[in-house]
């Protein structure tokens, strides 16, 4: 029966005798099932007669879902990352539901990956292998270390022992942030530079973050440790919030007539434009790197618009 809602999940109409062929069923056993899928809340239609055909079709309720593991957990990956800018709360009440109805085999894997994503911008699509998000994030929710192989920018690889604390979502894909046992640092880690991923067994006691900001490895175009993008708009903070989502950082009051915006983002580029576009005057406070790219910023605005 599942292989059958999977034939016709694909949006086609089938010819009876195709299908049951392709099951390898009597047409008695393919008209039991599709009744039982029917029992189930999944809408099917059929046209009678020798050259009777069956379809699934959009019905008025949700029937029951039927996910495999890695889609539970891709499910659960969108949703996380969903939350955050969902002013319903439908996104944490699905994420709710799903776990409420996991088998026990999957449930703590998913709820671990669940807990140990940090969402950050959500500006681009990007992608992961499951199966690393997946070891990483529960190795970062039962505090295990993990072993890898590392691929650097510079195409240096290395071994690494890591204490992962949270798997980051920025611009640029997936990170995992942890502290390297070996270097005696915190440090991140792209996910799609890591391979021969293992969790030997060993466990940690979690360190307290770095007060600053997430250490981001030199070469991705991240700030590093301590390198606070300032910014101070002439505007009330109730004018500004409701035209800046400060998804990285914080907006905080300085005056009734002005507002300060602190944050430590994944791109001085982005964060140039993200400030330009709120449409009130503002000073860049630091640092040079955001002023530098503020200026470049202005030229070609000023170069496209005819000087």
């Amino acid at each position: 029966m599942l292989e059958l809602l999977s034939l016709l999940q694909d949006g086609r109409s089938w010819p009876a005798a195709e299908l049951a062929d392709r099951l390898g069923v009597s047409s008695r056993t393919l008209r039991r099932d599709l009744d039982r899928l029917r029992d189930l809340g999944y809408p099917v239609s059929s046209s009678r007669g020798p050259g009777g055909h069956y379809r699934l079709v959009a019905g008025r309720a949700l029937p029951p879902l039927l996910l495999t593991d890695e889609e539970a957990v891709a499910t659960v990956v969108g949703l996380r990352l969903a939350a955050p800018a969902d002013p319903t709360g439908a996104a944490e009440g699905a994420l709710r539901k799903l776990g409420q109805v996991l088998p026990s085999r999957l449930r703590h894997r998913v709820q671990a990956v669940a807990a140990s994503i940090e969402p950050g911008s959500r500006r681009t699509p990007v992608a992961a292998d499951l199966r690393v998000l997946q070891t990483l994030g529960t190795a970062a929710h039962t505090h295990q270390d993990v072993r890898f192989r590392y691929e650097g920018k510079a195409g240096v690889v290395t071994r690494r022992r890591v204490e992962p604390y949270r798997l980051v979502q920025l611009s640029r894909g997936w990170y995992v942030l942890g502290w390297d046992r070996d270097r005696g640092a915190w440090r991140t880690f792209r996910l799609d530079r890591i391979s021969e991923l293992s969790v030997p067994g060993t466990t940690f006691t979690p360190r307290a973050l770095p007060e600053s900001s997430v250490p981001f490895p030199s070469g991705t175009g991240a700030p590093s440790v301590g390198e606070q993008g300032i910014v101070r708009f002439s505007a009330p903070l109730a004018v500004v919030s409701e035209r800046l989502v400060a998804e990285v950082g914080y907006l905080e009051a300085v005056d009734e007539d002005t507002c300060r915006y602190v944050t430590v983002p994944d791109s001085w580029e982005w964060l140039a434009v993200a400030i330009a576009t709120v449409g009130v005057p503002y000073i860049v406070e630091g640092p040079p790197e955001l002023v530098a790219q503020s200026r470049r910023l202005a030229e070609r605005i000023a170069a496209a618009a005819g000087g």
